[in-house]
């Protein structure tokens, strides 16, 4: 892997985990201009946005096994149900608190607005040409970045 050609951006980018949406705008163009440079940093980015997905991924699932089990236990009302019922919400509050910091502490939504975006370009430079010309000049703008 290749060095990073800032290492001074490349470690603030780093402590931010690629977050740069806060930040002025002026800022936010170098920034931009460092990722379009550096294949290290947007490699890191793109690790670091798989983590954080499949983070808020297991959290769900974790949330909804809890769930099935709370249902589980209602329905056949085994001994001890309280203590077992107890257990299972605890388990998808725990579930739901790690959701809720994964989400709020990381990039996520931007991430998932980029994948959409990929997606969107991606079947747009699919299209037929003649269906590409027909699409209004703002909406074609919005979705090939130009």
């Amino acid at each position: 892997m290749s060095r990073c050609v800032d290492p001074i951006v490349g470690k603030i980018l780093a402590g931010w985990r690629y977050d740069i949406s806060g930040i002025a705008v002026e800022m936010r163009g170098d920034y931009e201009r460092h990722f379009g440079a550096c294949e290290q940093c947007r490699s890191r980015q793109r690790l670091h946005r798989i983590i954080d997905l499949t983070l808020i991924a297991l959290a769900s699932l974790s949330a909804a096994a809890f769930l099935l089990a709370f249902g589980v236990i209602r329905h056949f009302e085994p001994r001890h149900t309280f203590l077992l019922e107890l257990a299972a919400l605890t388990g998808f509050a725990l579930s739901a608190l790690i959701w809720l910091i994964v989400a709020v502490a990381t990039p996520a939504p931007l991430a998932m607005v980029d994948v959409a975006k990929l997606g969107a370009r991606h079947v747009h430079d699919h299209l037929p040409a003649e269906i590409r010309e027909r699409l209004p000049e703002e909406f074609r703008a919005k979705i090939t970045g130009t």
